[in-house]
């Protein structure tokens, strides 16, 4: 852009000497010197309207190998920057379908609204992959600045979903802000993939959240009636709430309440819990233990045996969980 710019002011340079020049050796008006100049430089020759003496001809040549130059150089720069422009976007949105493309045991985040803003924010920091379906072209600038991969569309076209790799993906998160459409996108994404997990926000409104399950959801979330009740415990039980802060968001810093998979290889699968060391040796807390057929066992007995495909919520320090988590 800088490259226009320069090739704009040296033009207008040339066509300001170019008329001052017929003006002063022609005697010419500002019109016919000004006309002069754009023809010389243009290269478009309709016809000298001012006689030309000797020196005015030199001055023309001169003119004519200045100007023409420039000419070609602001047209070759205007070009080139219409055409790189236009290859960086295709490229760029060939690049992005070709990278979701790839994608696997993913989540498809419909809507980037503030919602989905911070639950794209959580999934980049746990390190999930996930893609965003929007059909606003600003927000997707935006995530493309953020460095999340994005769609644009409507995330109720079927044509989209199987873009995002609905076929291939762990989940699908629908936060747009009607009801309604939530609905539609439930409906599209459940025909395309009866095994998906769905959750859905819900406005809260009489009969949402009914219409919500009904369509296929598996979990629906009400922010409002999640942040009225916050807003109650605050009050009723402000201690609670904090731990609970600290265990949630307490990051690297703090305490953590995590799950963790036990797997196959694990040498803590078959022993019981008081042999595992996980209170010793890593210094954390057994929570609950849910089974894989979907049996929760909170607060477990020392006796309980831990079993591969058991996922263990576990609370303790960030570092000991990540320990913890090569060890399963």
């Amino acid at each position: 852009m800088q490259k226009i710019f320069f090739a704009v002011f040296m033009l207008v340079l040339i066509l300001c000497i170019g008329t001052s020049g017929y003006m002063l050796i022609e005697n010419g008006s500002f019109l016919d010197s000004l006309y002069m100049s754009v023809i010389t430089i243009t290269t478009v020759g309709y016809g000298e309207i001012i006689p030309l003496s000797p020196a005015g001809r030199y001055f023309t040549i001169c003119l004519i190998l200045v100007g023409v130059g420039f000419v070609l150089y602001l047209v070759g720069e205007v070009t080139e920057s219409m055409v790189e422009g236009g290859l960086r976007k295709i490229m760029g949105r060939n690049n992005m379908e070709k990278r979701v493309a790839a994608l696997k045991d993913h989540y498809i985040v419909c809507g980037f609204g503030r919602i989905g803003k911070v639950i794209c924010k959580n999934f980049k920091e746990s390190k999930l992959p996930f893609v965003i379906v929007e059909s606003d072209p600003q927000e997707v600038q935006k995530i493309d600045e953020l460095g999340y991969l994005a769609l644009l569309g409507s995330a109720s076209s079927d044509e989209m979903l199987l873009k995002a790799g609905i076929k291939q993906a762990k989940g699908l998160i629908a936060v747009v802000s009607s009801d309604a459409e939530n609905v539609y996108i439930i409906l599209s994404a459940k025909g395309l993939n009866p095994n998906l997990f769905i959750m859905a926000r819900s406005s809260g409104a009489e009969g949402s959240e009914t219409k919500l399950l009904r369509a296929g959801a598996d979990k629906v979330i009400s922010p409002y009636f999640i942040g009225a009740c916050r807003m109650a415990q605050l009050v009723v039980r402000p201690t609670v709430v904090d731990f609970l802060d600290l265990t949630v968001h307490g990051g690297e810093l703090g305490l953590r309440l995590e799950e963790l998979r036990v797997s196959e290889r694990s040498s803590l699968a078959g022993k019981r819990l008081m042999d595992s060391g996980l209170r010793k040796e890593y210094d954390l807390i057994v929570v609950a233990i849910k089974r894989e057929q979907g049996e929760m066992q909170f607060n477990p007995k020392p006796q309980t045996l831990i079993l591969p495909g058991d996922i263990l919520v576990v609370l303790g320090e960030h570092e000991h969980i990540t320990a913890l988590e090569k060890e399963l």
